[in-house]
């Protein structure tokens, strides 16, 4: 898939600059206390939590700036502000997004990123799989949407973890509150049925960008991929969630039948 790690270290010289922003954050790379005055290359890691900087470093912004930030991904933001950020990404460089930086501008490069990965975060091969889930009710629903999330390679499971987490919080602030001295905070108004509309065509995709009729989705199929990025908001918890039972029955078979995947698994976790 297009966020493997091991098919990145493959790209040919051609291939889109988008995908030198899929480089993976190694711990150290985390530190808040590192010299924020140089911006310097950074490089993959693929044994640590497989999330694309870009991806992390959105969505740590607007959590931390953003989450009373009145229509957080409608409102309009500064195509040269996002260019500049893609390009910095893109050239692998140590981007720090800080107050300074226009949470619209952060909210639509996120987006974009999404909308213009060359595999979805959601591999097109289970696009229809993902969808017919719409179709069912209750446990069942969520059952069959567990089964395929863990068909999804690691760094798109991973990545697609991290977004959704992501997207509940923003949701739990969509409706004003008040602090502990009465003032109110306003809401952003982005419940879990806006930000499904707003980032569903983007997660899920049944055509390149770019190819014909991209875009151009049935009624039917824009309802459907809107309840099940729904449902995974609202249940991702527990829908990447593998029971300890599930987890030693793959470990006792993988033993027998792959063993030097076991000590891969075990770094990693």
């Amino acid at each position: 898939g297009a966020m493997s790690v091991d098919s990145i270290t493959d790209l040919s010289d051609n291939a889109s600059k988008l995908l030198e922003a899929l480089q993976l954050s190694h711990p150290h790379e985390l530190d808040p206390r590192r010299n924020l005055g140089t911006k310097k290359t950074l490089s993959l890691n693929p044994i640590t939590w497989q999330v694309p900087r870009i991806v992390d470093r959105c969505c740590t912004h607007i959590e931390t700036h953003g989450l009373q930030t009145v229509g957080i991904f409608r409102v309009g933001s500064s195509k040269k502000r996002v260019q500049q950020l893609r390009e910095e990404f893109d050239q692998g460089l140590d981007v720090f997004l800080d107050e300074h930086q226009s949470v619209h501008d952060v909210a639509a490069l996120l987006k974009e990123f999404l909308r213009d990965m060359p595999d979805s975060l959601i591999p097109r091969e289970l696009y229809g799989a993902f969808l017919s889930t719409a179709t069912m009710d209750g446990r069942a629903q969520l059952d069959a949407l567990q089964l395929l999330l863990f068909l999804l390679p690691p760094c798109h499971s991973d990545t697609l973890h991290r977004l959704l987490s992501f997207l509940a919080e923003v949701a739990r602030h969509a409706e004003r509150s008040w602090d502990p001295n009465g003032r109110e905070i306003p809401g952003n108004k982005m419940t879990v049925s806006n930000l499904a509309t707003v980032f569903g065509p983007n997660i899920l995709q049944k055509e390149k960008p770019g190819e014909k009729d991209a875009g151009a989705l049935n009624f039917e199929d824009s309802a459907a991929i809107i309840l099940v990025l729904q449902r995974l908001i609202e249940h991702h918890q527990t829908l990447f969630m593998v029971s300890p039972e599930m987890q030693c029955d793959v470990l006792r078979r993988l033993f027998q039948t792959d063993p030097d995947v076991i000590d891969y698994l075990l770094r990693r976790k």
